[in-house]
């Protein structure tokens, strides 16, 4: 099973575009998990007390924990997120809050370092940008040090059309251009 956790807001988004030409590629079935449609609590004390707690317990039922459990299930997983202000949509960064649970997604090993417990052994990031600054470190990066060091996800691959609002530059063509690079 493919999870599909899409970041893009735009009805027209280009990282989706790009992103479902992938999904069309690799052509099994996928569930969407659409950013924009999530009400993530407020990472508050009252949150963490319960998160603690019920971790604590080895409780991972609760509604909380949802998302990580059916991130850790996924055989394959693709994340769209455009590049906004040297990274991605902040809905992304609640996304990998609530997912980064101990004892689902990963573990410490008693040396202390991460384990991961993820089923899957593929992660596409797919990314585009209206400009050509894109240090990989503030998006695809970060996403990519959390899938290796803690899900256990060793292969991870970015998928990236960008330059696409310089003057003289055609989107289009750019969007389809990284389309036909697809693996």
């Amino acid at each position: 099973m493919i999870l599909f956790v899409d970041a893009c807001v735009r009805e027209d988004s280009r990282t989706k575009k790009l992103a479902e030409a992938l999904l069309e590629k690799l052509n099994e079935e996928a569930i969407c998990v659409s950013l924009e449609e999530i009400s993530f609590d407020v990472t508050d004390e009252a949150y963490l007390k319960k998160r603690d707690s019920l971790i604590a317990k080895g409780d991972y039922d609760d509604d909380m924990f949802a998302l990580a459990r059916q991130f850790s299930q996924a055989d394959t997983i693709v994340i769209a997120a455009p590049y906004w202000d040297l990274s991605f949509p902040a809905m992304l960064k609640q996304y990998i809050e609530a997912i980064n649970v101990r004892g689902i997604t990963f573990e410490y090993t008693p040396e202390g370092l991460p384990k991961g417990l993820c089923k899957a052994t593929k992660l596409y990031y797919v990314m585009t940008a209206g400009g050509n600054y894109v240090p990989e470190e503030y998006g695809f990066g970060y996403i990519k040090a959390l899938a290796q060091n803690f899900y256990g996800i060793a292969d991870i691959e970015l998928i990236k059309a960008t330059g696409l609002d310089m003057i003289g530059a055609v989107s289009e063509t750019i969007i389809n251009e990284a389309i036909s690079n697809l693996n």
